[in-house]
């Protein structure tokens, strides 16, 4: 599972495919998060639900990064 979690490849791939899907006519996490940003009047559980399974590889990403930053820093 570790290896898993720190699979940059995989990661990446995953955002780009289930992270931004469906694409068209804009993908699906970034109509979601205007929807947020606007107040997220008329949002129920499923469209928060729908959130956290899109957004959840770009918290995996977002992981990455930082423990990238924080190993980079800690090795100097």
């Amino acid at each position: 599972m570790k290896e898993f979690l720190n699979n940059w490849k995989l990661i990446i791939l995953l955002c780009l495919t289930l992270g931004l899907a469906p694409f068209f006519p804009e993908p699906h996490i970034w109509g979601k998060l205007k929807w947020i940003f606007g107040g997220a009047k008329g949002m129920v559980f499923m469209d928060w639900f729908d959130v956290v399974l899109h957004g959840f590889f770009f918290i995996l990403l977002i992981r990455l990064i930082i423990m990238k930053i924080i190993n980079s820093k800690t090795s100097d």
